[in-house]
């Protein structure tokens, strides 16, 4: 059994994929599917006629406007490797949800625009990772455009992030004109020939570059550029060195275009050998407990509702970190000490979903949830595991929000109480208004928008959005008095915590200075 345990540890690989907006994120997480035989064909991100929409983008605004907003978990087998790729919002405004899912993987993929460079929602999750000591990949995305010189992507990962950069691939071609990938590894140049609409995998011929066929499948200018460029790539830049790569001190470097799908094959192929299988999960006083310890536990790092319209359930995702999750087992919920049978599990994919009999660590799950799970909660069947705690961001825009038709209160609340426990926004009470009235907290206007879609779309009801003078907030500790003695408005949290909501950041620093008998803090307190 303990040998059984181990293999089915040793062949997962769970991750997520990191970038700024419009890097490519989607469109390389339905890349890796395709080639990982997860599905026949990729979809797209844009809404054309004919085309098949993505897999992880399953709601119809991601679809209408082509962007994530919410994150998912795809798992797929390929080669005797169980793969779980953590999507996430590629917007920045969702940026919450992102940071929670990075609390639930083994490694990250950070995705580069060729064109644009390190951008900065690129640099703030580069930072979470790096926190967390996350191994982290790097794929330079869209080469198929004109974009910067290899060396100046490299050198500007390694000024701006600080994490030195290695190339285990180089681009065949000029800018704009992407042919194919070096692997610097193998001595082996391949090169891609594009597919209708890139649906479909990329043929490649691949061989040395004295081969007589791949020197008769490219130009005398292409032949003498990449052996120009391996000449001073191999002379002047680091070698690949594994430990130095898991202590997060090096990101092996691999260039493609996840559009037409070339370099992917051989990066899922990289990716394989390099990314680590499920690490030994971390208590909040800083021990590791080993992934093959008997006793059961897992974290939930996402909740979600109405993923299907057919079903109308809310989902709890959990990560399966230490023993073996089995259907039908009871587990102690730590937070409320309750014991909990696991009837109702299942995996994933887009918007569908099958029965989940048993799952590794490693493994995501997802379970229906009766409104008892919430993200951080921890279910063992072991003692209790004092864990981390998840990010929660201090909100920058606030807005009244009001039914417009009161004989749909009952859905309104719901929606309320459920879109708030996903984290879409933050709901904050006002006790100075009668019944308590939801004051809608978000860290950017796209939340606000997809909030108001999804309470027409998911609960039928419109809702009347209505802007507060505040851009800024912070959570409080310390006796406080009457409002009325105070300049900044006072409100309250889904958990009761008190929250200082004020005009801007001059008036936040006036009033820290003023109240030195109250703590102002970023972050909610523990």
């Amino acid at each position: 059994m303990a040998e059984s345990m181990r293999e089915e540890i040793k062949r997962r690989r769970t991750f997520a994929i990191i970038s700024h907006p419009d890097a490519g994120k989607t469109t390389l997480s339905e890349k890796l599917l395709l080639y990982g035989q997860a599905i026949l064909k990729a979809g797209i991100v844009t809404t054309k006629t004919n085309r098949s929409y993505t897999v992880s983008d399953w709601m119809d605004i991601e679809q209408n406007r082509g962007i994530s907003i919410s994150s998912s978990a795809l798992q797929f087998d390929f080669n005797g490797v169980r793969y779980n790729l953590l999507d996430t919002p590629g917007h920045g405004d969702f940026s919450e949800d992102t940071y929670r899912t990075l609390m639930a993987v083994d490694s990250a993929i950070m995705l580069i625009d060729c064109v644009k460079g390190v951008e900065p929602q690129t640099i703030k999750l580069f930072k979470v990772c790096r926190e967390r000591g996350i191994p982290i990949f790097t794929f330079i995305n869209k080469m198929d455009r004109p974009g910067k010189n290899p060396f100046d992507l490299l050198e500007e990962v390694e000024e701006v992030l600080g994490i030195l950069a290695v190339p285990m691939t180089w681009p065949i071609g000029e800018p704009g004109q992407f042919k194919g990938v070096y692997d610097r590894t193998a001595g082996r140049a391949m090169l891609y020939e594009r597919t209708a609409g890139g649906q479909w995998k990329a043929p490649v011929a691949g061989g040395s570059l004295a081969s007589p066929e791949i020197r008769g499948l490219m130009s005398s200018a292409d032949f003498s550029r990449i052996q120009e460029d391996m000449e001073l790539v191999d002379g002047a830049l680091h070698p690949f060195d594994l430990e130095s790569f898991k202590e997060g001190e090096l990101t092996p470097v691999f260039f493609g275009c996840a559009i037409n799908n070339f370099g992917i094959d051989h990066f899922l192929e990289s990716f394989t050998k390099l990314a680590p299988p499920p690490a030994p999960m971390e208590t909040a006083q800083g021990e590791k407990i080993d992934p093959e310890r008997k006793e059961f536990a897992a974290f939930v790092y996402k909740v979600q509702a109405n993923m299907n319209p057919q079903h109308r359930d809310r989902m709890a995702f959990i990560r399966v970190a230490t023993g073996k999750f089995e259907k039908n087992m009871t587990v102690r919920h730590q937070r409320s000490g309750k014991k909990v049978k696991l009837s109702y599990s299942y995996r994933l994919f887009g918007q569908k979903r099958e029965t989940v009999e048993q799952a590794f660590p490693g493994d995501i799950v997802g379970l229906v949830n009766p409104g008892i799970y919430k993200v951080g909660d921890l279910l063992t069947t072991g003692q209790s595991i004092d864990i981390p705690n998840f990010p929660r961001f201090a909100p920058e825009l606030f807005s009244r929000v009001y039914l417009t038709d009161q004989s749909q209160n009952k859905s309104f609340r719901k929606g309320i109480e459920q879109l708030g426990e996903e984290g879409v926004v933050q709901i904050l009470t006002d006790r100075k208004k009668s019944g308590n009235l939801p004051v809608l907290a978000a860290v950017g206007q796209l939340q606000l928008e997809v909030f108001r879609e999804r309470m027409s779309k998911e609960y039928r009801c419109d809702c009347r959005i209505e802007p507060l003078e505040y851009t800024c907030s912070r959570w409080i500790i310390g006796p406080l008095k009457d409002e009325a003695m105070y300049t900044f408005k006072i409100m309250h949290d889904e958990l009761d915590r008190p929250m200082g909501l004020f005009r801007n950041e001059w008036h936040l620093n006036q009033c820290i200075a003023k109240e030195d008998d109250l703590t102002f803090l970023a972050h909610p307190p523990t």
